[in-house]
């Protein structure tokens, strides 16, 4: 229906006050599945979608294991659940709703032809522990994918097993470590600079290294001098982000990997932030020994949710022996996995994972590479620079970037523009959730006070990025007017409120019990 009574209904609509428990509130509050109206969760009037005659009595194998007590779960129809999960899935920002501006992790939108691809019977069927013959066309594929990504990083050897970034950074350095100790040389400290992503520091500190941090310059990046001064022949490695998360290019990366390698080190390239150099430089080039890519990041594969992601590690010529199995190889007429620590494989780390790697993202990540091909991936990243230079030229008059010149693909503003009003970074980020945004990265890097990333990726239109920039324009106005009860009290219209986030880490409630009551975390 259309014309004047459609326009008349609208406006009828748009005027009515629901009553109570109807119209939009009512979804304002979701309880839980055991909390649902009709859950009934202890006892027999629970609804089952099932009507199932009593089974034989037979003899009791349990050895006195039977359950004494109901099972606890909900019973509740079809409808029921798929309402919960659906108005759940409702108050969710994902980036099929809009920009989701996280700095420094690259929340690029997943195309859903990548989606297809990966579902298609042949690759969805698939079992890991099928016959080598029946899955040519998967190890094809990982084959296809490994030289993909070798010829991005510039180096001759891959492993595909990690199975998240944090994955590939220990594996990479599980690498180092070995061919450290495989010439008897075992070394104490890792050099880590004060930019770098948290997982670093934990990596190294997880394989029992030192933890010896690198300050950066006032142009935010590695101070080179304070980085000579540190190295000695117990130094192992040096692990770099690049561009840093201060959204910079490390632009002395190659004195760095002469000064690393001077003294028997080996140079760790931390690739998450790889989305801002696809196809305009080959980190092997730079003087890279090692490095792991993202491609829940990078190659758009799904993000975020728990998994699975997927971290893939090159490796330079002289790390290569030491790669976790398995190894894809050629034979004449077919490939062939090596899964054995033996011939060329003697020296390798052995398996980190189980099975061969997350082969879902390896479909999603080859789909994207092919469609894009090689000079897409240079347009690709010249576009997720040309966003960050955007918002940085419209938001600089009015928040505060933390260093001079251009970014790379994010850009980085602290909290001086905020002065004396009052309002924090956190309270600023609270606020942007009110105008309909995911908020950015808050407080980090910490090498800047209050800081906030923000990282738009290629994906986002000028229009898309212009809404954007009026939403933080006018906060920023707000904020400057010292409209201080505003920002303290948002976001005002999110289903959620203010959380006490330091009850809700140090007291978290993990497990849904029948008495179980609000606490101050909630």
């Amino acid at each position: 229906m259309s014309g004047p009574a459609d326009k008349s209904w609208s406006k009828a609509v748009s005027g009515f006050t629901p009553a109570a428990g109807g119209g939009r509130e009512v979804h304002d509050e979701e309880p839980l599945l055991f909390e649902a109206e009709g859950a009934y969760y202890d006892g027999a009037s629970a609804r089952s979608g099932v009507d199932l005659p009593a089974p034989p009595k037979i003899a009791d194998r349990l050895g006195g294991l039977r359950r004494q007590g109901k099972i606890g779960l909900p019973g509740l129809s079809e409808p029921q659940i798929v309402r919960h999960y659906t108005r759940l899935s409702q108050k969710n920002y994902s980036i099929d709703t809009g920009i989701y501006p996280l700095g420094s992790c690259t929340m690029k939108y997943n195309p859903r032809l990548n989606e297809k691809v990966a579902r298609l019977p042949g690759f969805a069927s698939l079992h890991p522990l099928q016959p080598l013959a029946t899955v040519q066309g998967a190890l094809a594929l990982m084959d296809r994918l490994a030289i993909w990504l070798k010829t991005i990083a510039g180096m001759p050897a891959l492993a595909l097993s990690p199975a998240a970034g944090a994955h590939g950074e220990i594996c990479g350095m599980m690498c180092i470590r070995a061919a450290l100790e495989a010439h008897g040389d075992k070394r104490s400290r890792v050099l880590v600079p004060e930019s770098a992503h948290g997982t670093n520091p934990a990596t190294a500190a997880t394989l029992g290294y030192q933890v010896d941090p690198i300050p950066a310059n006032a142009r935010g990046r590695v101070d080179l001098a304070a980085l000579k001064a540190k190295l000695g022949a117990d130094v192992a490695a040096i692990m770099l982000t690049n561009p840093n998360t201060c959204g910079l290019f490390e632009d002395e990366s190659l004195a760095i990997a002469e000064a690393v390698h001077g003294v028997g080190a080996f140079f760790y390239l931390d690739g998450a932030n790889l989305n801002a150099l696809l196809g305009r430089v080959q980190p092997g080039k730079l003087g890279i020994d090692c490095m792991h890519m993202n491609l829940h990041k990078t190659f758009s594969t799904p993000h975020g949710g728990g998994g699975p992601g997927s971290g893939p590690v090159a490796l330079a010529a002289s790390l290569a022996p030491y790669a976790p199995l398995p190894w894809v190889v050629h034979h004449e007429q077919s490939f062939a996995l090596i899964e054995e620590r033996a011939g060329d494989a003697a020296q390798s780390l052995g398996r980190i994972k189980a099975f061969h790697g997350q082969m879902g993202m390896f479909i999603r990540a080859l789909a994207f590479l092919m469609a894009h091909g090689g000079d897409g991936l240079a347009r690709l990243s010249g576009d997720a620079v040309l966003n960050a230079n955007y918002l940085l030229a419209s938001l600089k008059d009015v928040l505060t970037p933390s260093f001079a010149g251009s970014a790379m693909h994010e850009v980085l503003f602290d909290d001086r523009f905020l002065g004396e009003t009052g309002v924090t970074t956190l309270d600023f980020a609270k606020a942007l959730i009110d105008e309909g945004y995911h908020p950015m990265t808050m407080y980090f890097p910490l090498i800047v006070h209050g800081a906030l990333l923000v990282e738009p990726t290629e994906n986002e239109s000028k229009e898309s990025l212009d809404r954007f920039i009026v939403a933080m324009r006018e906060l920023a106005a707000r904020a400057k007017q010292h409209d201080t009860e505003f920002f303290q009290a948002a976001p005002h219209r999110a289903p959620r409120r203010r959380l006490d986030e330091v009850a809700a880490a140090r007291k978290p409630v993990l497990r849904w019990r029948p008495d179980a009551k609000p606490t101050a975390a909630e």
